[in-house]
């Protein structure tokens, strides 16, 4: 298979300097690939290099084909031609056809213009659009339809998508689906969307301890991941017993050479030896006492290298851990009920809903972008109030978390929000509810803005559920968007064990299946 990019041995360093990966070579031709790896691990400045649009710190990218990325975040004011890159084009034909044209407008004409752009449109879902239209009128899901079409348009060699999934509804995600499978050139895709990425042909995984490369989609992947784990905790744990082992025989040797040289001195204060004699087997005892110490700390600093090496590697890919604190709700409790509820926002009217959660259930929010699938939520958690219907809460056992944690205040520390959330916590019990997130000791006392995006979503879990009553219903909006998808996993495992209810908007459905979603709310 022929190559359009090929990355030999390298390397990209973060704005500070620091390594975000080494050594990656890699070629791609016309297949799927999909980049993955914790938040900040150099995967969007990846795409920038092959791009043109910044250079690695070491090593070399050779570039045989049109590279394109996909736009996702286009000027609102453009129309829809200028989107698609064809403005330009469309107002040739314009002159030529309105008998204005120039030679040189005749010469540059393209006539089959029209076709291309309805066949790119009809593909990409947005059949006969208006292409004066202004991209601000559009929502998320169809602007991002539209960068399809360009990229459908102008047919590059490869295409390069950063998070392209992102914010996007059902319909949004299958496009973006669609044109990753159907596409007969190459596809570099930096994702944490699980659904997408089980259509790759390889997975590249970036960290600062190493690039992985692997042949399969995700499942293969994440199979396979999981046994490198195993495998490096069982090397930590013969690394462990290595060391002892070596540090008990370098003990029993020491004793022993205790021992021979307590009989040597009884033997020499018997006097029956000549001083000479007793002299140069005291000198030869030392001299072996010396190479045998040597020898045994030799032994033991190899033993604590190897160790220490495998427990720096479980670091590194043993992921976090989340516990989750027992709300102790009792069963069948109604902690939410609306009927016949509406409410308008905007021009926009909502509903009507009718919807009730009993007990542990969990309910997943499903909709279309822009069919009040937030809104919902906001009702759910007291911030609007229904312009008519009836709506029932238990708003002291009722927690949000949103995607951005608006809660949280970015210039004080994780336990100064926790505690300016609940004033009744002592000191200690702030520090001991941190800790249950994984924000232990000085952890604990890191400022909000300086957090990672899953960092942040820990903490506002924390200030969600770290107060003294723990929530019964804890509503989530669009939790994973943002997130790299060890932390995806890791919150998955920590809502999974959680005893309360949930109500969610999420487009993930790998992560509304692992924690466990009990029915679905279409709105």
């Amino acid at each position: 298979m022929s190559s359009f990019v090929t990355l030999d041995s390298v390397t990209v360093r973060g704005p500070d300097g620091t390594r975000l990966f080494g050594d990656l070579s890699l070629a791609i031709g016309a297949e799927r690939v999909g980049l993955v790896g914790r938040n900040g691990s150099g995967k969007s400045t990846l795409l920038r290099i092959i791009a043109g649009e910044a250079r690695p710190a070491s090593g070399s990218i050779a570039v045989g084909g049109r590279v394109r990325a996909l736009e996702q975040n286009p000027p609102a004011g453009w129309t829809i031609a200028e989107a698609l890159g064809v403005a330009r084009e469309i107002a040739i034909l314009d002159r030529v056809l309105a008998g204005n044209g120039s030679a040189d407008d005749l010469a540059a004409a393209d006539w089959t213009l029209d076709q291309r752009i309805a066949a790119a449109l009809a593909r990409a879902g947005l059949a006969e659009m208006d292409l004066s239209r202004r991209l601000a009128t559009l929502s998320g899901g169809e602007r991002t339809r539209v960068g399809i079409a360009r990229l459908l348009l102008e047919a590059p060699d490869v295409l390069l998508l950063d998070e392209p999934t992102n914010n996007l509804d059902a319909a949004g995600r299958a496009a973006i689906a669609a044109l990753v499978r159907d596409w007969t050139g190459g596809v570099l895709v930096a994702s944490h969307d699980r659904e997408l990425l089980e259509a790759m042909d390889r997975i590249v995984e970036l960290a600062p301890t190493g690039v992985t490369v692997f042949g399969g989609g995700w499942t293969a992947f994440e199979a396979y991941r999981e046994a490198e784990r195993l495998r490096i905790a069982e090397r930590a744990a013969r690394a462990e017993a290595d060391l002892r082992e070596t540090q008990r025989r370098a003990q029993a040797k020491l004793e022993a050479k205790a021992r021979r040289d307590k009989t040597g001195r009884a033997f020499a204060a018997r006097g029956s030896e000549p001083k000479i004699l007793l002299g140069a087997k005291a000198e030869q005892a030392e001299n072996s006492l010396g190479r045998q110490t040597a020898s045994s700390e030799r032994q033991i600093a190899e033993a604590q290298q190897e160790r220490d090496a495998a427990r720096a590697r479980i670091e590194v890919l043993a992921p976090l851990r989340m516990t989750m604190p027992y709300s102790g709700m009792p069963s069948g409790t109604r902690l939410l009920a609306l009927d016949r509820v509406e409410v308008s926002r905007g021009e926009r009217r909502f509903g009507p809903w009718t919807l009730q959660i009993n007990g542990a259930e969990r309910v997943a929010v499903v909709g279309a972008n822009g069919t009040g699938k937030t809104t919902l939520l906001s009702l759910a958690a007291g911030l609007l109030a229904p312009q008519s219907g009836t709506l029932h809460r238990i708003a002291a056992r009722t927690a949000l978390l949103d995607q951005h944690v608006a809660r949280l205040d970015p210039a004080a520390s994780i336990v100064d929000n926790l505690l300016a959330l609940h004033p009744d916590l002592t000191s200690n019990e702030a520090f001991a509810a941190c800790a249950r997130f994984a924000f232990r000791n000085r952890d604990a006392r890191r400022l909000v803005g300086t957090l990672s995006g899953g960092e942040r979503l820990r903490a506002g879990l924390t200030v969600a559920l770290g107060g003294k009553i723990v929530p019964w219903l804890l509503i989530l909006d669009e939790p994973t968007n943002h997130l790299d998808l060890e932390t995806i996993e890791i919150l998955e495992d920590a809502l999974a064990s959680f005893d309360g209810a949930m109500l969610v908007v999420s487009h993930d459905q790998p992560f509304l299946e692992r924690i466990g979603v009990t029915r679905r709310f279409a709105v």
